[in-house]
């Protein structure tokens, strides 16, 4: 049975270590925002943290006899703030030091469960040091570095390499375990997979959003309120500038988290309901509040947001010619011809505004992406005959007249998964499912003392 005994030996040290390591850093020192950490400016000087002196070491948590000290939840700490992109301060320091805590709780009951299996299936599960290495060059890598230089980043943080070492071997070592046991026992059915589709069919005519997600877990942190709690912050840090994908790998609970918790294309049927009402009142470019679901808290940000049924988008330029209403004969024959003897110099849309304004007397612009049922009949007439790349000749409006090229062309509701990526989402959800479900039952098994 899990039981948490707590009191203010650890938070005070660890708070203690962050502290100092704060006081170390101006106040204007660059935040990372990659996946460990972005590069510095060339030529800056990174202010050197040594652990903190005068500080005792002591015991922060206890994991089945398994005991987690001060110092290794003040450095995890220090890692989280290096690598979520969020600015700390005071007020936020608490918010890291309970995400440094009950990851670690996870990493030290994964290790167990890892270790208990191996000894009695006689298998290596756990990552060696080429393979926790190998992923440390992936991270210095997308960060413009050697991974001396990564490293050496963490250290000039005050964060010691093994910090980073085991969080990458847990991670590397459970996914590894999960994808094991019961990746080859998964089963996607064609009666999932047709429901799916029935699922994305029925939902074709309703609008689609690219979205970014995070997912606070409440079971992971301790209930609902902290949950709640713990996304209201992330909101505020992400508002004042703290990078989403950032925040995403750290403190999300979705197998999205891994990609900075990029989601991609979704519609309503496919999140909680409580989510797509959000949705549909959310614009692009813009973060949700916390958002409360059955397992804990979501918050979005909606990148795109495009129309839903059968209808055709269209994205088109022009080239116009202003002309009043009551134009004479004559002036509206001589717009005519400038069109006409521009269209044959309009290579591609690329170049039509810089090609059209070269010429006297014409203005050009880029219409945007509309739905050719939405357009003015003249040109609704053009974009339903010509094919991308083409171009009109001069169309009469009340503005004068006007060349319209068609730039591009779609669907509205976007391109449909085929059965092969449905059925990989499919096991993706289930594998993460069951991941989340084995973590739980090993924390309500377990006795968990913290200090």
């Amino acid at each position: 049975m899990m039981r948490y005994l707590t009191g203010s030996t650890a938070r005070n040290t660890a708070l203690a270590c962050a502290l100092a390591v704060l006081a170390a850093v101006p106040a204007g020192a660059q935040q990372p925002g990659g996946p460990a950490g972005a590069a510095p400016p060339e030529g800056t000087r990174l202010p050197s943290a040594p652990p903190p002196t005068g500080l005792s070491e002591s015991v922060a948590a206890v994991v089945n006899d398994d005991i987690i000290s001060t110092y290794d939840l003040a450095q995890r700490m220090r890692l989280l703030i290096a690598t979520s992109g969020i600015q700390p301060t005071q007020e936020n320091l608490p918010q890291f030091q309970h995400e440094a805590l009950v990851s670690l709780v996870d990493e030290r009951l994964q290790f167990q469960e890892l270790r208990r299996v191996e000894r009695e299936q006689k298998i290596d599960i756990l990552a060696d040091e080429d393979e926790v290495n190998e992923e440390i060059d992936g991270m210095a890598e997308g960060n413009n570095m050697s991974r001396q230089q990564f490293l050496g980043y963490l250290t000039s943080r005050g964060i010691n390499a093994d910090t980073l070492k085991q969080q990458i071997r847990a991670n590397i070592s459970w996914s590894r375990w999960i994808q094991g046991r019961y990746g080859s026992r998964l089963r996607v059915g064609d009666d999932q997979i047709a429901a799916t589709q029935a699922l994305l069919a029925a939902q074709a005519s309703k609008p689609q959003y690219n979205i970014a997600e995070v997912l606070i877990d409440a079971n992971r942190v301790g209930g609902m309120q902290q949950a709640m709690a713990g996304a209201q912050q992330l909101v505020s840090q992400m508002q004042q500038g703290a990078p989403f994908p950032a925040v995403a790998r750290q403190f999300s609970s979705l197998p999205t988290a891994a990609t900075g918790g990029d989601a991609g294309w979704v519609s309503p049927g496919e999140v909680p309901a409580e989510v797509a009402g959000v949705l549909e009142q959310m614009r692009p470019g813009q973060l949700s509040q916390p958002i409360a679901v059955k397992d804990g808290v979501y918050i979005l940000y909606l990148k795109d947001k495009r129309a839903g049924g059968t209808s055709t988008l269209v994205s088109l330029k022009q080239a116009a010619a202003p002309l009043p209403q009551g134009a004479s004969a004559e002036d509206e024959a001589a717009a005519r011809t400038k069109l006409m003897a521009l269209k044959p110099q309009i290579k591609d849309c690329a170049t039509l505004e810089a090609t059209a304004g070269k010429v006297q007397g014409v203005v050009a612009g880029d219409l945007g992406e509309a739905e050719v049922s939405d357009l003015a009949p003249q040109f609704r007439e053009a974009a339903e005959k010509l094919q991308v790349g083409e171009i009109s000749d001069p169309i009469r409006t009340t503005a004068g007249l006007h060349l319209v090229a068609v730039c591009g062309r779609r669907n509205a509701s976007g391109g449909q998964m085929d059965k092969d990526q449905i059925e990989r989402r499919l096991r993706g959800q289930q594998l993460s499912m069951i991941a989340r479900r084995y973590m739980r039952d090993l924390r309500n098994s377990a006795t968990i003392e913290q200090k």
